[in-house]
């Protein structure tokens, strides 16, 4: 099996430093080559604890110089396309990044095909669904052990940008190898337009999937609380499969829980998430797809663009109040318009 040479761009001190760590981590798979990010402070203090890889200020410099077969970036919503045509333009193998897969609709599209067009592969990091709480609930509902599933509810404290992506991506997870029909959507607020991750205040999306299961997403300051567990705002998230003959139920910050055909009452199981684990297998699997095309990432393109074609479907059915059929023939943008309301 090969061993791949990785370069990150964006060294935050959080999601920044969790891919690089994740790199690291893996020393049998990758060599993290490189770091670059332009603020000089940054990326010193990324440096000192990752050092393995040579520090750059600049990118092109650092591709030019580097070579690698990875690029991996942790940047805002705002920077995507300009890094994707980065890593295309020098040759990489694949292209790894942070949620949400972009700001707005006709801006994912133009990543899927470029990325399509050039060979390229690409994954983004929607990493919760590595969680050992995470797992266990998809496998209750894939199991039969709830019985047939027939709808889906996930909801986040965390606002659409950050939140909603993600819930749609564990949703998929937990259904299975199903792609939505349709969705419908409502969307309240302009305090968060203006933000980082630019969104409505609050997200709620309907939309039924090809096997028949109905799914309600929500993200946003309206969203409920989720007890028990860690009720932190950014744990406060989760999602609740519901079934013909029980249900099972998983928290971001506390574990998961269920009624199953087989169990005695309720069951359930106390999860102390590891969030560096689970960025480490995340980034594993990069490597395992590299080595062999059967091993598809499971937060591959063809995934991450259909969830996120499900979060502006919901907002275009919102703002022009219709259902939304899937996929999206005419794209247009989108989250510009939030402002406007």
């Amino acid at each position: 099996m090969s061993k791949y040479r990785a370069a990150l761009i964006g060294c935050s001190p959080g999601r920044g430093i969790a891919h690089g760590r994740a790199f690291v981590d893996n020393p049998d798979k990758f060599d993290l080559v490189a770091i670059c990010d332009k603020d000089k402070e940054r990326l010193d203090a990324v440096s000192a604890e990752l050092t393995e890889a040579k520090p750059y200020a600049d990118a092109e410099e650092m591709m030019s110089a580097e070579k690698p077969d990875i690029l991996c970036f942790s940047t805002l919503p705002q920077i995507r396309y300009e890094l994707i045509e980065l890593g295309i333009r020098h040759g990489v193998k694949l292209i790894a990044y942070e949620k949400p897969m972009a700001a707005d609709l006709p801006e994912a599209r133009k990543i899927y095909d470029a990325c399509r067009e050039a060979g390229v592969k690409t994954v983004v990091s929607h990493q919760h669904k590595y969680d050992k709480h995470w797992c266990k609930v998809k496998d209750l509902a894939q199991s039969g052990e709830i019985g047939d599933v027939h709808s889906i509810h996930a909801s986040a404290k965390g606002w659409m940008l950050h939140w909603a992506t993600h819930l749609v991506d564990y949703t998929m997870f937990v259904n299975g190898p199903h792609k939505a029909k349709w969705v419908m959507g409502h969307i309240h607020g302009t305090g968060k337009g203006k933000d980082n991750h630019p969104s409505p205040d609050q997200f709620l999306a309907v939309c039924e999937f090809e096997n028949g299961v109905r799914a309600t997403i929500e993200c946003g300051e309206f969203s409920p609380t989720l007890p028990p567990g860690d009720n932190s705002f950014w744990m406060d998230s989760g999602l609740t499969a519901y079934g013909s003959e029980g249900y099972a139920r998983v928290v971001a910050g506390g574990g998961w829980w269920a009624v199953t055909k087989s169990g005695q009452g309720m069951i359930e199981g106390k999860v102390e998430t590891d969030w560096r684990d689970d960025q480490k297998r995340y980034v594993r699997q990069i490597a395992d797809w590299l080595d062999d095309e059967k091993n598809v990432h499971p937060c591959n393109a063809e995934v991450t663009y259909h969830g996120f074609e499900i979060v502006m479907g919901a907002c275009i059915s919102a703002l022009d109040n219709r259902k939304v059929d899937l996929p999206i023939r005419e794209i247009g943008p989108v989250t510009a318009r939030f402002v406007e309301l």
